[in-house]
């Protein structure tokens, strides 16, 4: 038995019991963690097909470790203009090992218990608040979030959609409560350490460029070296 899950990001065809280096996840070390974006489950030849995931698919795994990938040198140069850039990366990984494959039923409970809202219609006003508080939000001035190294557009934009428009909002963050944003808006964004972006934000927000800059002279892509 095996299946196509989406991790991060990336599509991977696991097995049970295989171990996966993934993009980093924001799981800690020895904790379990579970992937419901599941595009295709396969026992036997009986094969399940999503459109694009498969409702009530699950595959769970467990945290190993983090650790980082080779380095890859990334060259760069224009011929007659005399430029050449020369520069290392190391992509920061999670090794997993899958424990479990649900080819169905994984999230029958839950939707049991929200598809029975005893309260639906008080619940349609706090919508409503909802709706209306969130204009409030957009009135505010943002700053450039992408000054912070590893916070590219797309982040900026998620951290600004949840209510962290300002470096100070974010210095106040913890990082757990950053990931959490970013994987809440986008698979493709989970992949993103956010360890060190309050206090970038900190310096940010205090007019510290200077210092801002000395710290992400020491970082790569976000991360300490």
């Amino acid at each position: 038995m095996y299946a196509i899950v989406e991790i991060a990001g990336q599509q991977f065809k696991v097995e049970k019991d295989q171990r996966v280096f993934v993009n980093r996840l924001a799981t800690e070390e020895g904790k379990e963690v579970s992937f419901d974006n599941v595009l295709l489950v396969a026992d036997g030849d009986n094969i399940t097909v999503g459109a694009p995931a498969i409702t009530g698919a699950q595959v769970g795994a467990k945290v190993l470790k983090h650790l980082k990938g080779d380095k890859v040198i990334v060259f760069k140069k224009k011929r007659r203009k005399g430029y050449r850039v020369k520069n290392g990366h190391r992509q920061s990984l999670t090794e997993i090992v899958i424990e479990s494959i649900v080819a169905s039923g994984a999230k029958k409970a839950e939707k049991t218990e929200k598809a029975k809202p005893a309260k639906a219609e008080k619940a349609a006003p706090a919508k409503k608040e909802a709706k209306k508080a969130a204009p409030k939000k957009s009135t505010a001035k943002a700053d450039d979030l992408k000054k912070i190294e590893g916070a590219g557009p797309k982040a900026a934009e998620a951290l600004v959609n949840a209510g962290f428009e300002t470096f100070a909002k974010i210095a106040k963050a913890k990082p757990e409560a950053l990931s959490a944003v970013l994987t809440e808006a986008s698979s493709r964004l989970a992949h993103i350490v956010t360890d060190t972006w309050p206090k970038q934000a900190a310096l940010a927000a205090e007019g510290k460029w200077d210092e801002l800059k000395e710290l992400q002279d020491k970082l790569d892509g976000g991360i300490e070296k």
